[in-house]
């Protein structure tokens, strides 16, 4: 018999333990990001409802995520704003926070959806050394967000196919697409989970009427689609965009908007169009932490954009979009959703479906010059 090395079975056990050490540490940093709740502060004007309303199946999942609805003293057109499709995309979670947080409205109706795919909010991206959660600076302290997966979590959706076909088109996408909200539109109400919160926000569009959907998003620096409006190929929506787009150059904002690819199947942009009565826009900023240049995924890659690796490829001109601070691409969201209503109002459609009156919403340079934190509310008081 072979006679067992002492020094090796020791060395093998530690190895081992170690193991079983991090297995158990990293299984109860899973279990406390995915359950962490982020706390949205509701005024008294803010009405809440649950996705499940409008696709049943989704009630006591982590998909359930909650519609938030702000009223006008008046009757007028709608707005639905999606943040969060992604929920990696940091800016669009937190540009919602803010409209929630600040807007009034005299005439027509704000939903508001921070969480869009409450899912991709349970999970991260561990093997890519993502991080979990963000902090803002506010004059109260810091405020704590989720920083989630751009994909519905396995433990929601499993097994992934290795192809995924967009079912309304027989488009056929990556398997990462099968857990994409926004492939997913206009959604099957019993299907894939990602595909079922497709389905009901197809739903809240459709039973409320909602006149315009904003779908916000990030994108990395070296993608192609950054600092864009993107619009269904809808006339009107065509020319709000364009509206919008002199809205923003006379404030000084840089933006080119994008007409939506019929080719391209199962994004806000082109399906909400199609199945809904909605005038679809979807809006890119340029955030480094979505890239593949990038550095150490820190709090600061996140919030500030800054990192030596996007320095250099900015140098070499490798970029179509520099990282920018989270106060600015926010800024340029808040904007653009804000011109984005004016075009409205400012086309003739508004002679029928009344006009937009939305308050206390800070404008560009309040934000960049105040900083996000500073239009948070305290969610311990």
């Amino acid at each position: 018999m072979k006679k067992i090395n002492r020094k090796s079975l020791i060395l093998n056990s530690v190895i081992i333990l170690v193991g079983l050490v991090i297995l158990v540490w990293s299984s109860f940093e899973f279990l406390n990001h995915s359950k962490y709740k982020t706390t949205y502060v509701l005024r008294d004007v803010v009405e809440t409802e649950s996705l499940s309303k409008y696709s049943p199946n989704l009630k006591n999942t982590s998909a359930d995520s909650k519609i938030y609805i702000i009223k006008g003293e008046e009757s007028g057109p709608s707005v639905l704003i999606l943040g969060g499709t992604h929920a990696n995309e940091a800016a669009s979670n937190l540009t919602a926070t803010l409209m929630l947080e600040n807007l009034t409205v005299t005439k027509g109706t704000v939903y508001i959806m921070t969480e869009a795919n409450g899912s991709a909010m349970t999970n991260t991206f561990p093997q890519e050394g993502t991080r979990q959660f963000y902090d803002i600076e506010t004059p109260f302290g810091h405020r704590r967000f989720k920083y989630g997966s751009r994909a519905t979590s396995f433990t929601d959706q499993w097994p992934n196919p290795e192809i995924y076909v967009h079912p309304q088109s027989d488009q056929k996408l990556s398997t990462g697409d099968a857990g994409n909200l926004n492939r997913a539109y206009p959604g099957v109400k019993d299907g894939t989970i990602t595909e079922q919160i497709a389905y009901g926000i197809i739903e809240l569009i459709k039973q409320n009427d909602i006149t315009i959907t904003i779908d916000l998003h990030e994108a990395s620096p070296e993608y192609l689609t950054n600092n864009a409006i993107v619009s269904h190929d809808n006339p009107i929506a065509m020319d709000i965009a364009a509206k919008a787009f002199m809205t923003l150059e006379f404030q000084n904002i840089i933006i080119k908007t994008e007409t939506s690819p019929k080719n391209l199947r199962g994004l806000t942009h082109r399906e909400v169009g199609d199945y809904t009565n909605s005038l679809a826009f979807l809006l890119e900023s340029s955030n480094a932490s979505q890239g593949r240049l990038r550095g150490a995924f820190t709090n600061d890659l996140i919030v500030t954009g800054e990192d030596k690796f996007y320095d250099k490829a900015d140098e070499l001109g490798l970029l179509f979009a520099k990282p920018v601070h989270i106060n600015e691409r926010v800024a340029r969201h808040t904007a653009t959703i804000m011109a984005i209503l004016k075009g409205f109002n400012d086309n003739p459609i508004s002679t029928e479906k009344g006009k937009f009156e939305i308050n206390n919403v800070p404008n560009y340079d309040d934000i960049i010059n105040n900083g996000v934190g500073f239009y948070l509310l305290n969610p311990n008081k």
